[in-house]
């Protein structure tokens, strides 16, 4: 008699582990789409961001808003003022420099820029 109702409860125990593990791999699926949501509209906030700064007063401080021209990609823009040439990055939150924007920034940052007229 014991022995099948240990039987019984090991079958019980089995049953629960395998529902509160696809509960788990659900709950995990559902964490995947939520941070991707999430990451995905935080770029989207940042990308708003880089059009509207330009408009906005601090702005003017760094650069003419007349004199910038967005670029997008590696580097949100450049600005080319009468006191010199100003390369910008908009940046929001926690939002760090990728890879690209990093070697930008180093290389002007160390004068490795360069004039280049191609005539044709």
């Amino acid at each position: 008699m014991w022995f099948y109702l240990l039987i019984a409860v090991i079958i019980l125990l089995l049953l629960l582990v395998l529902y509160y593990h696809s509960k788990l791999l659900d709950l995990e699926q559902q964490l995947q789409d939520v941070t991707f949501t999430y990451r995905s509209s935080a770029v989207k906030h940042g990308q708003h961001w880089e059009q509207f700064v330009p408009f906005m007063d601090a702005f003017g401080k760094v650069a003419k808003r007349e004199n910038f021209v967005f670029i997008g990609m590696p580097i949100d823009g450049i600005s080319f003022d009468d006191d010199g040439i100003k390369f910008i990055e908009v940046k929001t939150g926690k939002s760090q420099l990728n890879t690209k924007q990093k070697q930008v920034r180093d290389h002007v940052q160390k004068k490795n820029v360069e004039w280049i007229e191609l005539r044709f």
